[in-house]
């Protein structure tokens, strides 16, 4: 079998490792346990933490066992990892409920069955410290200096840095110690923007218990300009069906752009390589084709064969001017509030379409949004129940957004 580090050197997700021919050689050898963490900041992952997953498949598949670090005592906190300002303080119930879900999401894509995967929640450690304990322990192994130089830090300085956040560097190093010390676990893998999280743990783990353990960060899912994937005009692309139907998200997948396709489909399908390379070659119209199997790999993957199917049909259906699919993304209205007349703007606000009228009405005027095929040309517009066929309208956004909104 192939080292599971040349797998995934291949398939484009390595970024940088400690000791990585130690590394290669230890995985090459014998069974080894690694960790990502995943905050619980909201009700579900997204697609940036499905290339996690993917990850995480594939070394189980090698034969690792992946333990999956569940953040409701990071969360606590708030990595300052990319951001301008601090996070949002959620309460303690509702970092736990979005714990919860993200458990039952990632159930469903690794084997926990004999103690292949594990889950294990940092709140279980991290809420029962005692902080001048804790600072004995771990806080005297890190120079204040050096931490100000890393990334996460060092980006806020200007505007601002709390005490707060401040702690979050070593409440994510400990989790490696702890899980070490647990499950004797060799590895935290994560993010690019967490290698500095990533080395604190990883240095603190040499330190303290003088073992030999590793550290590997992939590559963000990002476009070819550098953007990152899974966010739209409309929000983010979530892995929960009822927050991204399983239509949108064969639909967003299946819009990525030309120069995208390639690097995809290595990242987030399982196919062979030679065929990635393939299809990544295809040129002009042809590229569809490979966008099409990009899509339905990965909602299959995400949402089971038949909803990839059924997006698939909807797509094909809709662009070839078909039936329409009731796989398609649908908002449920009042007919009453049709009786009276709904403006078009307040439609595609309801409906998701558009983040904010302003957007809407620079979509209107460049002839953007369409009822049932009728480009809507009035920023005034109004839509009624004469409007609505067998209590349906279809509103399309662009070229390929469609949206079917029900009366009930």
């Amino acid at each position: 079998m192939q080292n599971i580090f040349d797998v995934l050197k291949e398939r484009g997700y390595i970024e940088q490792a400690t000791h990585p021919e130690e590394l290669r050689e230890l995985l090459g050898k014998e069974s080894t346990t690694f960790y990502i963490g995943f905050d619980a900041t909201a009700d579900s992952l997204t697609l940036g933490h499905f290339l996690q997953i993917m990850v995480m498949m594939h070394m189980q598949r090698a034969g690792h066992r992946p333990i999956v670090l569940l953040g409701g005592g990071t969360t606590m906190v708030g990595d300052p990892s990319g951001r301008s300002d601090m996070r949002q303080m959620l309460t303690k119930e509702i970092i736990t409920k979005n714990a919860e879900r993200f458990k039952d999401q990632i159930s469903k894509f690794l084997d926990f069955e004999d103690g292949k995967a594990i889950i294990e929640n940092n709140a279980d450690w991290l809420l029962e410290l005692n902080y001048v304990d804790f600072l004995r322990e771990v806080g005297r192994h890190f120079s204040v200096n050096r931490m100000l130089t890393a990334e996460c830090y060092k980006s806020r300085l200007e505007d601002g840095l709390t005490f707060f956040e401040f702690n979050y560097m070593l409440m994510q190093a400990y989790d490696f110690l702890e899980l070490y010390r647990r499950h004797n676990c060799k590895m935290q893998l994560g993010g690019n923007d967490q290698w500095s999280n990533i080395l604190a743990g990883y240095e603190l783990v040499r330190r303290v218990d003088g073992d030999s353990v590793y550290a590997m960060t992939f590559k963000l899912l990002t476009t070819s300009e550098g953007k990152k994937m899974g966010k739209t005009q409309a929000g983010t692309i979530w892995l929960d069906a009822n927050k991204t139907s399983p239509y949108e998200f064969y639909q967003y997948l299946r819009n990525v752009d030309d120069k995208d396709v390639e690097k995809t489909l290595a990242l987030l399908t399982f196919l062979p390589m030679e065929e990635v390379r393939r299809l990544g070659a295809l040129e002009g119209a042809q590229i569809n084709k490979a966008k099409e199997v990009l899509a339905y790999e990965v909602t299959k993957i995400v949402h089971g064969e038949e909803e990839a199917k059924k997006a698939q049909e909807a797509a094909k259906s809709l662009f070839g001017g078909g039936v329409v699919s009731e796989s398609m993304p649908t908002t449920e209205m009042d007919k009453a509030r049709f009786d009276e007349g709904i403006d078009i703007l307040t439609l595609l606000i309801e409906t998701g379409l558009i983040a904010s009228k302003s957007e809407g009405r620079r979509l209107v005027q460049q002839g953007g949004i369409s009822v049932e095929d009728h480009k809507i040309e009035d920023l005034n517009h109004i839509l009624t129940t004469n409007d609505f066929q067998e209590g349906k309208i279809i509103v399309k956004k662009g070229k390929k957004v469609y949206h079917q909104v029900k009366l009930v």
